[in-house]
């Protein structure tokens, strides 16, 4: 058998089972941290319930992620997972779902090793979402997860730091409503409300266009060009402002 014929006859095998997106589906990327509780707590030993050093390794990977290849449009992290919502019309691959989640996974886990110096590993799933509704229930989702992740995190290393035990810290915790929660923080010297807004809602990152002062070579003229520069947000608005500002950038995105 000539390999011209091998070839043919194995890739059948390699991309039988190919996916592809559809055209007109919204792409999100979710991409999370494997095993990364026992790495950034026994292994690495961050502070908890959250640490800058962890946020600004998340940051820089996301940085990557956002420049590898991909029209990624807006990304959101909280915790270990971080979420890339891709232009609409997106089509590197032809949109297999394969390659989106072989490629940044891998990516992922490169920048992320490379910059905690220990082994590190991401996985990635793509949801396709058909409305602008949808892809703001999404992130609506996600920032509620943040939220929440905030509150049960602050309480129960609370505890943990004043000695108690990991099991009997998280059968206080058992029941309790969201107010008694913000209680209990309350009466040990923590105020919720004063938490930075990166723990309690995520980190959020987009392109912004920025003026830049340039000179005609030809008439010796300065001109204002614009040039795009990645935007880290670390306090992202809440709510119907977050909403607002996910449809204005859907539908500024859809046009370009």
């Amino acid at each position: 058998m000539n390999f011209d014929k091998l070839d043919k006859t194995m890739r059948v095998f390699e991309t039988s089972t190919d996916l592809c997106v559809l055209p007109g589906m919204y792409m999100i990327a979710r991409i999370d941290g494997r095993s990364f509780s026992r790495l950034t707590k026994e292994v690495c030993k961050f502070e908890a319930p959250y640490d800058e050093r962890f946020r600004d390794m998340m940051i820089e990977t996301i940085k990557h992620l956002m420049q590898c290849g991909f029209r990624v449009v807006f990304a959101y992290t909280q915790s270990d997972e971080i979420s890339l919502l891709f232009h609409h019309d997106e089509d590197s691959f032809n949109r297999k779902l394969r390659k989106y989640n072989s490629i940044l996974a891998g990516e992922a886990s490169a920048i992320f090793t490379n910059l905690l110096g220990q082994p590190a590993a991401f996985d990635c799933r793509i949801s396709q979402l058909p409305s602008q509704d949808l892809v703001v229930d999404y992130f609506r989702w996600r920032m509620e997860d943040a939220h929440r992740n905030c509150l049960n995190s602050h309480c129960y290393w609370m505890l943990r730091k004043q000695g108690i035990d990991a099991n009997s810290a998280s059968k206080r915790l058992l029941g309790l409503s969201v107010g008694d929660k913000n209680e209990l923080l309350f009466q040990n010297g923590i105020n919720y409300n004063d938490l930075p807004a990166w723990q309690k809602r995520g980190i959020g990152f987009y392109w912004q266009n920025i003026p830049k002062e340039g000179v005609n070579p030809q008439t010796g003229e300065t001109v204002i060009t614009e040039r795009q520069s990645l935007k880290v947000d670390l306090g992202i608005p809440w709510g119907d402002e977050f909403v607002a500002f996910l449809l204005g950038l859907l539908t500024t995105n859809q046009k370009t």
